[in-house]
């Protein structure tokens, strides 16, 4: 509700105004705004805002990062480690280019370090890549520099996770890695016979079930394929198409912003898969409406992040969460969404929905 709250603060300010089929007069936020908000309650948009010669760089990279994976989707992919190695040095480059290292001093502009420490990642991230052949022959008699990149490439995921995701799950992850290495000195059941570093750093960034492994792979396939088509119809005004739907169809209804809510971020969850971005999206322009018509602004902000809350599973994303386990238990993505229906996983949001029709 932290996010519900925080929302309808930022819709107090009237900047604009936005006529919808009910015929009142909507008060909806500025993109400024909407960027202040979404740094509050996703630490994902933190990131600089880059201009100049740092903006063309990032945007070049970022290029070149969609027209790899459409190439490889299109003709064939790299062997797994190879895809997933330049998957992750592409995101090393653009995630230490673009999140600073703390929030609480955010430079929109990059310094001479920012690009040698991203240079270093994206070679630690492309080092399997560009020893390939040797490190698959070498089965598993890996040399002291393979070492020190795999030492290397598992403290920049942390790094990169810390900045883009934040420390709860930094700190999580480490406390397994350690448990793998001071396993003997547990009580009980939770003992085991520990492994030593090498074994550890090798295991986590050389073979297909660490770093490298399946979560890397559906992202490195599919995953960024999805994001990167919901880019494009963001880009070209689709989110505002599915408000204006949504609000053909039921901006007439008694409770009409309510169920508009529920249509547009049902329609938005089939592009982006994301709670927070639904909300955002969505609930600047239904908010407003809802208080408008003398909705409670708790009940408003309620029925938007539920309403986005529910939209996230829509498909094809299922939450981000569908294509992963697609991938984890090697099944198509279509058995998966048949499966989930079959079992039950949508009925409840099936009928929830529809309440918020009723109401």
């Amino acid at each position: 509700m932290e996010m519900s709250s925080e929302l309808k603060q930022a819709n107090d300010q009237k900047v604009s105004e936005h006529t919808g089929s009910t015929g009142e007069m909507v008060s909806e936020v500025s993109q400024e705004e909407l960027e202040k908000l979404l740094q509050k309650v996703d630490k994902e948009s933190t990131f600089r805002k880059l201009a100049g010669f740092d903006h063309w760089l990032v945007f070049w990279i970022a290029v070149a990062f969609a027209c790899f994976h459409v190439y490889t989707a299109m003709f064939g992919m790299l062997p797994a480690q190879m895809q997933r190695s330049v998957h992750l040095s592409f995101a090393f480059a653009l995630v230490f280019l673009l999140f600073p290292m703390t929030t609480k001093k955010t430079l929109n502009k990059l310094q001479w370090y920012n690009y040698l420490f991203a240079a270093f990642a994206v070679y630690v991230g492309a080092y399997i890549t560009i020893n390939y052949t040797r490190i698959m022959e070498a089965g598993g008699d890996y040399t002291q520099m393979d070492y020190i990149v795999g030492a290397c490439g598992v403290l920049l995921t942390l790094e990169a996770a810390r900045r883009v995701v934040g420390l709860p799950i930094v700190i999580i992850a480490s406390i397994f890695l350690l448990y793998s290495y001071f396993g003997p000195y547990f009580p009980g059941f939770l003992a085991h016979r520990g492994y030593s570093i090498r074994r550890i750093v090798s295991h986590m960034y050389f073979t297909t079930e660490g770093i490298l492994g399946i979560p890397l792979g559906v992202s490195a396939t599919f995953i960024f394929l999805f994001i990167l088509f919901g880019a494009f119809l963001e880009k070209t005004g689709v989110g505002r198409l599915f408000i204006d739907i949504a609000d053909s169809i039921a901006g007439w209804a008694s409770g009409g912003p309510a169920k508009v809510a529920v249509i547009t971020s049902a329609l938005e969850g089939t592009v982006s898969g994301s709670s927070v971005a639904n909300t955002v999206g969505s609930g600047s322009f239904t908010i407003p409406m809802m208080k408008k018509l003398g909705y409670r602004p708790e009940f408003a902000g309620a029925v938007e992040a539920a309403a986005s809350t529910g939209g996230q599973i829509m498909p094809p994303h299922h939450g981000r969460r569908g294509l992963s386990d697609s991938g984890v238990h090697q099944h198509p993505l279509c058995r998966y969404s048949q499966s989930c229906r079959h079992s039950g996983l949508f009925v409840l949001p099936r009928y929830l929905y529809r309440g918020a029709f009723r109401g």
